[in-house]
C-alpha cells in the first residue's frame, strides 16, 4: 500500500497549496483597498475555496494513514 500513502501524499501537498492561494487572495483583496461590499463578496469566495482547500488535504491525510494501517 506504498502507492497509498504517496498518492495522499500529492493529494494532502494539492490541499496546503490551495490554502497557500486561499491566503494569497484574502492579502490581495485587502491590499486593494475595495469596498466593504465587495470586499465581503470576495471573502466569502475566499471562505469557500478555503473550506474545499482544507477538505482535500483533510482526504489526502486519510489516505496516507489508511495506506499506513493497511500496509
Amino acid at each position: 500500500m506504498e502507492w497509498m500513502i504517496w498518492i495522499g501524499a500529492a493529494i494532502s501537498l494539492a490541499g496546503v497549496g490551495g490554502l497557500a492561494w486561499c491566503i494569497w487572495l484574502a492579502m490581495s483583496a485587502r491590499r486593494a483597498q475595495l469596498p466593504d461590499a465587495e470586499m465581503r463578496a470576495r471573502l466569502q469566495r475566499v471562505v469557500a475555496l478555503n473550506l474545499a482547500a482544507l477538505g482535500i488535504s483533510a482526504i489526502g491525510l486519510m489516505c496516507v494513514v489508511a495506506g499506513i494501517l493497511l500496509g
